[in-house]
Formats: C-alpha cells, sequence, structure tokens
C-alpha cells in the first residue's frame, strides 16, 4: 500500500516534494493544501485535488505524512506544531540558532495528537548535520568546518521577501577561497563566521520602496546577515529573471582531526554536495523523511525527531535483508 502523502505550500519546494514522490513507488500524493485561491494553483499530478489550507482538518486519517513546505522565518514556527496535532509531519526549518525552541514546541504538539515531526530536515540542516556528527564521533580529536556555497539559500531569500517594501529578491552565499583552502591543507585555522562566507543580494524593489532602509534591514537581520558581509543590489524583475532565475547550491562538511598515541596522523573528512536544484534535492531527503515519519508511526511512537535520532534504514524503501544485500 502506498503511503499518502499530502504538500502545505506550492512553491519550490512544494513542487519539489510532488517530483520526489513521483520517483518513489511506495509514496503517493493524495492532496496538495495552499493559502491561495486553489482554482490557480495547477500542479503536476493528475486527480489529485488541490484545497485551500483552510480544509486540511478534513484530511486527518485520510494522509499518511503531511509535508510542509513554507519558510523557516514565519511560518513553520507556527505551522509545524499546529499541524502535529492533526498528522505526522517533516518541514525543512533551518534557522539553526531556533531549532532548539522548534524542537520543543513540536515535541510537544505531536506528543498531544499521538504524531511523529520530523524537523530540519534538508541537506543542512540535513545530511551534512549527519555528516559533522558522524565526523565528530569518528574523529573526537579534531575540528569542524562547513561551508555553503556558491548557491543561492532558500531560507535566506525568503527572508528578504518578507521585508516590506521588497518585490522579489535572490540570495546567493558564498565560500570566503582562501579559508576553504586553509582548511583543506589541514591548517585548522580559526575562523569567524565572517571569514568563511560573504551574502549577496539581488533584490527588486516595490514602486516607491526606500532603498537604504530595505538594505540596512536586509544587513542587520539577526541569524540571517548580520554577521556577514553583505553586498545588496538593486535590479530590476527583468534582471531577476534574466541572470538569476536558477536555484543552485551546495557545500561542504570538513572534518580535521588526529590519531595515535600522541596524536602524529593527522586525517581530513570532507562531504560535498553540488546541486543543479536546491529545492528538488532538499525535496528528495524530506521525501525519504517521509517514509521514515510513516515507520516510526506504525510502530506506536510519537514526538519530535530529528536525523540524528532515525536509523538510516528507516529512510529506504528496502528491507534490512536488502539492504544488507545490496549496499552494506
Amino acid at each position: 500500500m502506498s503511503i499518502k502523502i499530502g504538500i502545505i505550500g506550492y512553491g519550490n519546494l512544494g513542487r519539489g516534494i510532488e517530483c520526489a514522490i513521483r520517483q518513489n513507488d511506495d509514496l503517493c500524493l493524495a492532496a496538495v493544501f495552499t493559502r491561495r485561491d486553489p482554482a490557480t494553483v495547477s500542479i503536476l499530478t493528475e486527480g489529485v485535488p488541490v484545497c485551500n489550507v483552510n480544509d486540511v482538518e478534513n484530511w486527518k486519517g485520510k494522509i499518511d505524512v503531511m509535508i510542509l513546505c513554507g519558510g523557516s522565518a514565519t511560518d513553520l514556527p507556527e505551522q509545524t506544531p499546529k499541524y502535529a496535532k492533526m498528522f505526522n509531519v517533516v518541514d525543512s526549518f533551518d534557522t539553526h540558532a531556533k531549532i532548539p525552541d522548534h524542537f520543543a514546541n513540536v515535541d510537544a504538539a505531536a506528543k498531544e495528537g499521538g504524531n511523529i515531526g520530523i524537523i530540519s530536515v534538508g541537506w543542512d540542516p540535513g545530511m551534512f548535520s549527519l555528516n559533522r556528527m558522524y565526523a565528530n564521533a569518528i574523529l573526537p580529536d579534531g575540528k569542524d568546518y562547513t561551508f555553503w556555497g556558491k548557491g543561492v539559500s532558500q531560507g535566506h531569500s525568503d527572508a528578504i521577501r518578507r521585508i516590506e517594501g521588497v518585490k522579489n529578491a535572490k540570495q546567493y552565499t558564498i565560500p570566503v577561497d582562501s579559508a576553504l583552502e586553509a582548511v583543506r591543507a589541514g591548517e585548522n585555522p580559526e575562523l569567524s563566521t565572517r571569514q568563511k562566507h560573504t551574502r549577496e543580494c539581488f533584490v527588486v524593489l516595490e514602486d516607491g520602496a526606500d532603498a537604504a532602509k530595505v538594505e540596512e534591514e536586509i544587513k542587520t537581520m539577526p541569524n540571517y546577515f548580520a554577521d556577514y558581509d553583505t553586498t545588496v543590489h538593486f535590479i530590476s524583475e527583468e534582471e531577476l529573471a534574466r541572470d538569476h532565475s536558477g536555484i543552485p547550491h551546495g557545500g561542504f562538511v570538513i572534518r580535521t582531526g588526529k590519531t595515535g598515541w600522541n596524536g602524529e596522523n593527522n586525517h581530513v573528512i570532507e562531504y560535498s554536495l553540488k546541486l543543479d536544484s536546491n529545492p528538488e534535492f532538499t525535496s528528495s531527503v524530506i521525501v525519504a523523511y517521509a517514509r521514515a515519519a510513516y515507520k516510526l508511526s506504525k510502530e506506536g511512537m510519537s514526538g519530535c525527531k530529528t536525523v540524528f535520532d532515525i536509523a538510516p534504514a528507516y529512510l529506504s524503501a528496502k528491507d534490512g535483508a536488502e539492504l544488507r544485500k545490496s549496499l552494506l
């Protein structure tokens, strides 16, 4: 029997979820929910209803896992606890500093509803988090380094678009090459946030908006831009469409460490991603964790989980025997 998936929010991430479901034979799309007029939303999967998000409660018992595709700035802090009371849920909350609070809120709501809530799923947080954890466990005497980009950050771009006076925006995260090279060379540099990355923003303003005010609000935004050297470019909508239509991303997780009685041997663990489409890759990770949410729920578990709490086998459609034969 197929695992029935619901999607709340049909932007880049929602469309990516829909595409990822199509690639997994054990999953099916049950419904898409939107804040827009459903009649104006055209999806790719034939025969699947598009519903107003206000009707979501009518789908209790008809959806195995609800995937939440809202933004981390304002949507998910409210949506994930709300819907975790009704459904098993998965989100991609990516404001690292606020994950502990988000976890606590979702944990209480999911336990109240007897459901599973898996938060902060994607590639960072998500796959990069796992690689940091594995590397720390393997090389306890060492240092972690994470570099993102060059690429478009969906969460940061969304945060800019929420600013009054902004019509549209794209934000690129860019590693500082000299810092990356020093880490790979085993120099173990002490790097501040500002020394590891820069941020570059391309912003389309609403008519009459105050450019200086918008730029100041971007550059001083806590958790997003305040700790980085940030450049803001104001461009036309035509320029944004022409030059910034893609959503590439990627990055590197590196841990350097020592082994031996006196730490005489040096090691470098590096995990990297090069992504043509940030939302589609993120969606593919989320869909795998939706399968895990379903399995955990069937085992009678409830509450909030992160990628750290879920065994890898729960992500796969293959059973244990198949995994041991084909991948171990």
